[in-house]
């Protein structure tokens, strides 16, 4: 079919076939397909939507667009597991979660990406240790995961090509939002590592990547039926992105805030329970324990006995950081000169937080990307957050700001003031975790 008639068809509310998708997907890889002619078909699809068939076939096409990792040959004497969130402020979970998973029997091959507006990016953190090496050939990146259970590096070129430019292109056209299109950007990606389970972290609030949380469900729902219908095991957890989730957010602070987690240093409330929830329903998605509750064990065993915390340090020096990060993190992590608190400018509650503002916040001082090419700064950022719901006195601090200067903290100071809401009384606080998408379970 020609790529015209292939738009009018979807254009007009009629629904494609599997080869059709495929055809054109393969026209975008090869270039066959014109810019102009992925935008045409990126807005119908906005507007007409698509079945749940089209959707696993647009998944599928695209994975199949470039090369699909194979774990048979390896051996592994576990499952291949994954997990994907759609971003937020202070979300730490993967440098965490990756390690715990890979220490109680999984194999984590992580594909993650860079910060994407006012969402950290796992990648940038991990960018933030020196000598550590996001991007390597698959051979390694599989002998990584063999070896050690749990590897996170980014997208190679030969992964899902046709996501980036049909990304790219969703990305100028103003069809980014599309339930469909995010649907199958995000699993084509993941399902090119060759996963045997996938679970999905779905922010919901004023930090989350989905407009209100209706968007969030049906992304979670949509992303569970196309996982699925792809033949990989697929869950999705909604949970709160009001506040951030960790403490803090930057690139250094949150690998310090990661090390305090897994060492035992520090486990904040909401930050233990997203990533405990998350690791649990990943163990038990992919059959490695039959519950929750026996997931949760094993999760905390290899927490207490420093299990977790091995692991992670040996996927830092596997893929060229310091072998003595755990221990010695100071001398490695990047320090702001600059480290001033924000003072709340009047005694009450806090009822609100913008979080997608306080994100904004940390990039304007250089820990985010304005542009693509933009160079971050990895000691910037913000940390020691109040909590949602605590009472402070005028003059107590709300945050920290880390800075390269005192003109950027007192910019930054201003900011967060306006982000965070101090009412003369408090509102009830969100669940952490609102719900559990699954099939058969």
């Amino acid at each position: 079919m020609l790529p015209q008639e292939f738009i009018r068809k979807k254009r007009d509310g009629h629904t494609l076939s599997a080869q059709e998708i495929g055809d054109f997907i393969r026209g975008i890889t090869d270039e066959s397909v014109t810019e102009g002619q992925i935008a045409a078909f990126t807005m119908a699809t906005y507007f007409q939507g698509m079945t749940r068939d089209e959707a696993v076939a647009l998944t599928t096409a695209m994975r199949d667009s470039g090369r699909v990792l194979k774990w048979k040959e390896l051996n592994l004497p576990g499952p291949v597991v994954d997990k994907h969130s759609t971003g937020g402020v202070g979300d730490v979970v993967s440098l965490m979660m990756g390690p715990m998973v890979a220490a109680c029997g999984g194999f984590v091959p992580m594909i993650s990406g860079r910060g994407l507006g006012h969402t950290g990016g796992t990648l940038d953190k991990f960018d933030a240790i020196p000598g550590y090496q996001t991007t390597i050939s698959i051979e390694k990146f599989q002998q990584v995961v063999k070896e050690v259970g749990v590897a996170i590096i980014g997208q190679t070129a030969d992964l899902a090509p046709a996501d980036k430019r049909l990304y790219a292109t969703r990305d100028v056209t103003a069809t980014v939002e599309s339930i469909p299109l995010i649907t199958a950007s995000i699993l084509s990606k993941k399902l090119s590592a060759g996963l045997d389970a996938l679970v999905m972290d779905v922010k919901v609030g004023s930090g989350a990547f989905m407009p209100t949380a209706a968007k969030s469900h049906e992304l979670a729902e949509s992303i569970v039926a196309v996982g699925n219908g792809a033949g990989v095991s697929t869950s999705a957890l909604l949970t709160d992105m009001n506040e951030p989730l960790a403490p803090c957010a930057g690139n250094a602070i949150e690998v310090h805030c990661a090390l305090d987690y897994l060492t035992g240093k520090s486990r904040p409330a909401r930050l233990h329970e997203v990533t405990m929830a998350l690791s649990a329903e990943l163990l038990v998605q992919s059959g490695l324990f039959a519950d929750n509750a026996a997931a949760r064990v094993a999760l905390e065993r290899c927490l207490a006995d420093g299990q977790a915390t091995e692991v992670f340090q040996r996927m830092v020096s596997a893929l060229g950081g310091p072998s003595d990060l755990v221990a010695s993190r100071g001398k490695y992590l990047e320090v702001a000169p600059v480290i001033v608190p924000v003072p709340a400018l009047r005694e009450g509650f806090i009822s609100a937080m913008d979080t997608r503002a306080l994100g904004m916040a940390v990039v304007a001082l250089g820990g985010g990307r304005r542009r693509a090419a933009d160079k971050i700064d990895f000691a910037v950022g913000l940390s020691e957050f109040v909590a949602l719901g605590a009472r402070v006195e005028a003059g107590m601090t709300l945050a920290q700001v880390h800075a390269r200067n005192a003109d950027a903290a007192a910019t930054a100071i201003r900011e967060v003031q306006q982000a965070i809401t101090v009412a003369d009384s408090a509102h009830p606080p969100s669940p952490t975790v609102y719900e559990a998408v699954r099939i058969n379970r």
